[in-house]
């Protein structure tokens, strides 16, 4: 009988001991979660919304494979080549240096539209819509589709795609923006800003990084079938419907139709920036991704580095059609 009250007595005991051990952690917790919690803020859901789709990848470009490029050849200021299947650096060139980006933007851009698609899929364009050269012919008043759109924002890099995006998004301009900048952060990237959806530089200083652009474009090929798609398309026809005109759309992406195994990705162009390309290649197993940030040659530049990457991996190169 006594051994019986004492393991009552043993087990009350306890039961309290846990219950406050319990009540004080939760309700430290509660109000020091910023002490406890290892997870930093762009990490935390209530502090970032884009944290509701998480894909960190962090590429190694401590060690270069490829070696004996002319360096006094390359008129970029910045530049990467990553070889996605190997996962490996082959070429580095101040890739962490931040610099403009110009429309290299629009990747984002259309990351976070696809992140967010309307439900009644109805894009209303408005006049505020209308800005830049670049452009897919938006009119003030029509309407179109996602799909319709995310064409016209990556094959004539078009501003108005771009803005006609961000002016439908639920919280507005601002809040397309803050959510652009809220996925570099939810991406781990600490060297990339964004002050518009299109890359003009008169909403103010946009930058980013090459390195940065690696992740940002590897994220938009990895999570979305159409962007792989999109961006791989040479030209695309929309007929005209009962709320807009017909559109003729061709893909600025240099190196597209001339480079076998290149499907694309993006150009970008402002005085500031200066030529800048993001290409993505699969030819014969092997998935590249380059970048060129400020280049005086672009296509040129880039066919040489793609060249040179394929033969660092022991491929020969395809005979360029330009």
């Amino acid at each position: 009988m006594k051994k019986f009250v004492m393991h009552l007595v043993v087990i009350f005991v306890c039961s309290i001991m846990i219950s406050g051990l319990l009540w004080y952690f939760f309700e430290f917790e509660s109000e020091n979660t910023h002490l406890l919690s290892p997870v930093p803020d762009f990490l935390t859901l209530s502090k970032n919304n884009q944290v509701r789709f998480l894909d960190l990848w962090y590429p190694v470009v401590g060690k270069v494979e490829g070696s004996g490029f002319d360096l006094n050849s390359l008129t970029a200021k910045s530049a990467i080549v990553y070889d996605l299947t190997n996962d490996k650096t082959i070429f580095d060139r101040l890739s962490s240096t931040r610099r403009p980006m110009a429309s290299l933007t629009k990747i984002m851009t259309a990351i976070i539209a696809f992140e967010n698609k309307k439900k009644d899929d109805r894009y209303v364009v408005t006049s505020n819509d209308l800005v830049g050269e670049d452009s897919m012919g938006l009119s003030d008043g029509e309407v179109l589709s996602f799909n319709e759109l995310i064409y016209g924002l990556m094959l004539p890099s078009g501003n108005d795609a771009a803005e006609t995006f961000a002016s439908n998004f639920p919280s507005g301009r601002d809040g397309f923006i803050k959510a652009m900048n809220d996925k570099v952060k939810s991406l781990g990237l600490t060297n990339t800003h964004f002050d518009n959806p299109s890359g003009l530089q008169g909403d103010g200083v946009q930058y980013t990084t090459a390195y940065d652009l690696l992740v940002i474009t590897r994220y938009a090929l990895s999570n979305f079938e159409q962007f792989d798609q999109v961006v791989s398309t040479p030209e695309y026809s929309i007929p005209e419907t009962q709320t807009h005109k017909a559109y003729d759309l061709y893909n600025e992406t240099n190196l597209l139709t001339t480079y076998e195994g290149v499907k694309g990705v993006k150009t970008g162009y402002t005085p500031e920036a200066g030529l800048c390309l993001v290409t993505y290649l699969d030819y014969k197993g092997h998935k590249l991704i380059g970048i060129i940030l400020n280049s005086e040659n672009r296509r040129g530049e880039m066919k040489d580095l793609l060249d040179f990457s394929l033969k660092t991996i022991r491929i020969d190169p395809p005979i360029y059609k330009g």
